[in-house]
């Protein structure tokens, strides 16, 4: 099947994902390139389309997955370049219907490391984050209110794939964390207050890292809950980190303890 026309009703549907309003309404998101189109086949996401400049073809990375349930449609190069955010758009992107994920099944995991977000507003950031996440093993990421759209394309993007991989709630923190808490979390947060330095705290048993917005820091009422404040120290003379590396710090440093501590 082939769809060369920018009035086709198909492609106005997949233009208005590039809107939040028309993502919440409607369930999906766009996925862009090769590589995200790759993760979200191997994660089984559920895919409703492929579509592909049909000057070129089908990648060769992808057309082993032709036998997919999703339907393979090529498009003309105008079309992928008005259904996805970026400058210089790749030559394929898909159609996913968002999951719905499971925060009681987070809840139960015993000795949880788990990174949440209050108010985090730049992709990149909120990116880095759920990739570092990935990276260290974390079992789930939170996102509260006032952060940036989970599936906002720049936001997918900078996950690398990594939003795949594992579970990022969408949520009130002031409903999830006191959940958290109930089940055997600790809350802990950054603060240049703090009542430890991020290397001699325990990160063992249920750990659950709050990171808040890039300029104001972690919400008055959200930092109510929290049980104990750490802070990174620093021999040079940069005056702080941004949150996605921060939150870096933390989480790898989390690893190091559960994991490669002698």
């Amino acid at each position: 099947m082939d769809i060369t026309s920018l009035q086709n009703a198909r492609v106005k549907e997949w233009t208005q994902l590039l809107e939040k309003k028309h993502r919440d309404r409607s369930e999906k998101f766009v996925v862009e390139g090769v590589h995200l189109v790759q993760e979200a086949f191997q994660s089984e996401a559920d895919i409703e389309c492929v579509a592909y400049d049909m000057d070129k073809g089908i990648p060769a990375e992808l057309k082993h997955l032709r036998l997919n349930d999703a339907q393979w449609i090529g498009v003309s190069e105008a079309i992928i370049a008005k259904c996805t955010d970026t400058v210089t758009p790749q030559p394929v992107f898909a159609i996913v219907r968002k999951r719905s994920v499971d925060l009681a099944q987070l809840l139960s995991i015993q000795n949880s490391l788990v990174m949440v977000l209050d108010g985090v507003q730049d992709p990149g950031n909120v990116g880095t984050i759920i990739r570092s996440a990935d990276a260290a093993g974390a079992h789930g990421v939170i996102l509260g209110h006032g952060c940036v759209d989970l599936y906002n394309p720049k936001t997918i993007r900078s996950t690398m794939g990594s939003f795949f991989h594992l579970p990022v709630v969408e949520g009130d923190l002031l409903d999830i964390l006191p959940q958290a808490k109930q089940s055997g979390a600790r809350l802990v947060s950054t603060s240049l207050q703090a009542d430890y330095t991020c290397y001699e705290y325990p990160f063992s048993g249920s750990t659950w890292l709050l990171v808040g917005n890039e300029a104001k820091g972690v919400s008055e009422r959200v930092q109510q809950l929290v049980d104990d404040t750490l802070i990174i120290p620093m021999r040079g003379q940069a005056e702080s980190l941004n949150v996605g590396m921060a939150s870096s710090v933390l989480i790898f440093e989390a690893m190091r303890q559960r994991h490669y501590a002698k």
